[in-house]
């Protein structure tokens, strides 16, 4: 499958003061697929190794000594290192003692050599005691499969192309494909097994094994990872389905457990943003720019890396998403904007923020900073699109800032000066 991560993979390949790279990320979405086939594409060699369980790589690093560290790497494999030449990919670095902190003298001692690790909780272990690189790395993090990219794994590039270049002519005239293929997206969503396994089968029973083998997997790294606060990471997560589903979307730790206090669950909540699993996404007082200086880290609200995995921890039927509305209207469109955060996620620089109004109803979806504005944006999951929220922000609260609103809805595209309405499967091609 082609990621569009790649090319990034290739910048770095060409830095001229490249250091060792770190690629961050959730389990299962893609990292050890992505550079063994960037390693076999861009280099002479590309030589593996998985920490995990490798009783050699656990008593390699008793020193920083990095000209015999790679030598006996070299023997250990079978394969000759030369640097300029070979990727060397160290898997599941943060299992060893000393992995991490070797990065730094791979970037002091032997620059030349393309050195890429990634782990399925890397982002937890950075966190940790082991002395971290700093200045000494360089990073990249990678998510779930966009929208775009599961169009390009199913074989339709000039319908991905006509998104892209947000072609709303011929997006018109696929519309019933475009909706078609987002109710795949939607309940696949961007892990790559559950799209592989989409596209081999079409078999839903078989996606949904896909994706409880990935629940499970994360339910075994809260055990593995976090004996002191398992049973409240388990609450946190198994409270999502529920965050979601309210009108007001703020995160609620009494939904977590009755009578819960912040302080008793934020150490779970901060572990699974830690993990990737979790995107957090803070109200915003303001909408100006820079949107952070204006934030209020308070309030949020959180929705899940994937929109797959959401339907399936949901116990939505598949029936219910890939045919018909109702993926885009349960769950008080928790789906609709889970997707758009999904892909706004992939493709932003700088945060997401929401707004919303403590003493009534008024909430905006998303604000997103861009290099030119800020840019509000109410998410809907259906044709109607009736709502005086986002109206109201801008042509009444925040009238003397000019802003020009954007809304995604399954109605097709038009510009109403104040606001621009967006077909939903375009959401990512909009800020790409």
């Amino acid at each position: 499958m082609e990621r569009a991560i790649y090319a990034q993979l290739l910048e770095w390949k060409d830095l001229p003061d490249r250091k060792p790279l770190i690629l961050l990320g959730a389990r299962q979405v893609g990292k050890t697929y992505i550079l063994k086939q960037f390693g076999e594409r861009e280099f002479g060699n590309m030589v593996y190794v998985n920490c995990h369980n490798n009783a050699f790589m656990e008593n390699l690093f008793t020193d920083f000594d990095i000209n015999r560290i790679v030598y006996q790497i070299g023997v250990h494999t079978g394969q000759k290192i030369t640097p300029g030449k070979t990727l060397l990919v160290l898997d599941e670095i943060q299992e060893i003692h000393n992995g991490i902190a070797s990065l730094k003298y791979f970037c002091e001692d032997l620059r030349m050599l393309h050195v890429a690790v990634a782990g399925s909780l890397l982002g937890i272990s950075l966190k940790e005691d082991e002395s971290f690189p700093v200045g000494k790395v360089n990073t990249l993090r990678m998510f779930p499969m966009t929208f775009s990219e599961f169009l390009l794994a199913s074989g339709r590039e000039a319908l991905a192309e006509a998104i892209d270049n947000l072609d709303y002519g011929t997006m018109r005239l696929l519309d019933n494909e475009c909706t078609e293929r987002l109710r795949q997206y939607f309940f696949t969503g961007g892990m790559p097994e559950a799209v592989s396994k989409w596209l081999q089968t079409l078999d839903p029973k078989a996606v949904r094994k896909v994706h409880n083998e990935i629940l499970e997997a994360y339910y075994l790294d809260f055990s593995k990872h976090t004996k002191t606060m398992v049973r409240h990471i388990r609450m946190v997560w198994d409270s999502i389905p529920a965050q979601l589903a309210k009108e007001n979307k703020k995160f609620i730790f009494g939904l977590v457990k009755k009578g819960a206090r912040a302080a008793q669950f934020e150490e779970a909540l901060q572990w699974l943003l830690d993990a990737g699993l979790l995107i957090r996404v803070n109200r915003c007082n303001v909408p100006r720019q820079p949107l952070k200086f204006y934030a209020d880290s308070s309030a949020f609200k959180i929705y899940l890396l994937d929109c797959g995995l959401l339907a399936t921890l949901c116990e939505a039927e598949p029936a219910d998403i890939l045919l018909g509305s109702k993926a885009f209207v349960e769950f008080k469109g928790a789906f609709a904007e889970n997707f758009v955060l999904q892909q706004l996620t992939a493709k932003m620089s700088h945060s997401v923020y929401y707004y919303s109004k403590d003493n009534s109803t008024q909430e905006v979806d998303f604000l997103v900073q861009t290099s030119e504005r800020v840019v509000p944006v109410e998410v809907k999951a259906e044709e109607n699109v009736k709502s005086k929220s986002l109206s109201t922000f801008i042509n009444e609260e925040f009238k003397e800032l000019h802003l020009k609103g954007l809304r995604f809805s399954m109605k097709p595209y038009i510009d109403q000066g104040w606001m621009e309405n967006v077909p939903l499967y375009a959401a990512e091609a909009y800020f790409g």
